[in-house]
């Protein structure tokens, strides 16, 4: 295997690895729990993929525990509608499937604080998933693990506009419509909790468009059109105007280098706002 540079490993470390889970991807991949082949896939030795997983993990461990030295946090801990025994799942994008994000967050967080914890949590985010690639994994992803709680984290990629055609974005409003409903319907005749909506947060423009990974663009009007129909679902909404970032604009430290995912005070952010309004709910544990 060719020697990969420490440059190429640090984007590897920064803007794949913590996006890019192999068995999700390629779920019928005869090799998908081969670490040794992903390693090679990635350029990487298995014992660089192993402490990079590791530390991904890790960080999002001491994100939690950061949360859990805040007493508002520690106070919503003990309303939450939640006994312990719970299946939690998500279907998502890239922010969503981040080894270090709101989900891993908010994962370690109820692990560390509930009592005699027997969670389980399924991350169905697949990375740069629009609402329509979503929903045709929602059956075979998140509802075959019979779920007592959805979080659905869509959005943002439908808003995309590629560079080769940026008159549109990548899937029209109305069809986003569409799949945002056919997921409400279809998760509300299978799990009986209601849906935990997270609204798509805005971009950094500017740091997006000067990133050679990415051939597209996510403009603020375009986001704003999709977050309205987001806070419009039924169920619980989370940060129905996507100010989590930043009041008057995304505020650059809650972001990485690409200003599109986010950094883990940006993730704490999310989790904070997840854990406060599933305190205030009036679902019942029984």
């Amino acid at each position: 295997m060719a020697k990969t540079s420490e440059e190429i490993k640090a984007i590897l470390e920064q803007f794949t690895i913590p996006f890019f889970h192999l068995e999700k991807r390629f779920p019928l991949l005869p090799g998908k729990a081969d670490k040794k082949a992903e390693a090679l896939l990635l350029g990487i030795s298995e014992e660089e993929l192993k402490s990079y997983r590791e530390n991904i993990t890790q960080n999002a461990k001491q994100a939690a525990l950061e949360l859990l030295k805040e007493d508002e946090i520690i106070d919503c801990l003990d309303s939450l509608p939640l006994d312990g025994s719970e299946t939690i799942a998500v279907l998502g994008d890239s922010i969503t499937e981040d080894g270090q994000g709101w989900f891993e967050i908010l994962k370690q967080v109820l692990e560390l604080s509930v009592e005699k914890a027997d969670f389980t949590f399924i991350n169905a985010a697949i990375g740069e998933e629009t609402s329509s690639e979503a929903l045709k994994r929602l059956d075979r992803d998140v509802l075959i693990n019979e779920p007592d709680w959805v979080f659905v984290a869509l959005g943002t990629y439908d808003a995309q506009r590629l560079n080769i055609v940026p008159d549109r974005t990548i899937t029209p409003l109305s069809v986003t419509w569409e799949n945002l409903e056919s997921i409400q319907n279809i998760v509300g005749e299978y799990v009986s909790n209601p849906v935990i909506w997270i609204t798509p947060t805005p971009v950094i423009l500017e740091l997006l468009s000067e990133n050679p990974l990415y051939q597209y663009t996510i403009e603020e009007e375009d986001l704003q059109q999709v977050r309205q129909l987001v806070a419009g679902k039924d169920g619980v909404i989370i940060d129905s105007l996507g100010s989590r970032m930043g009041k008057e604009g995304p505020e650059a430290w809650n972001y990485v280098a690409d200003g599109l995912h986010h950094s883990l005070t940006g993730h704490m952010n999310t989790a904070r706002l997840v854990i406060k309004k599933l305190s205030e709910s009036n679902v019942s544990t029984d």
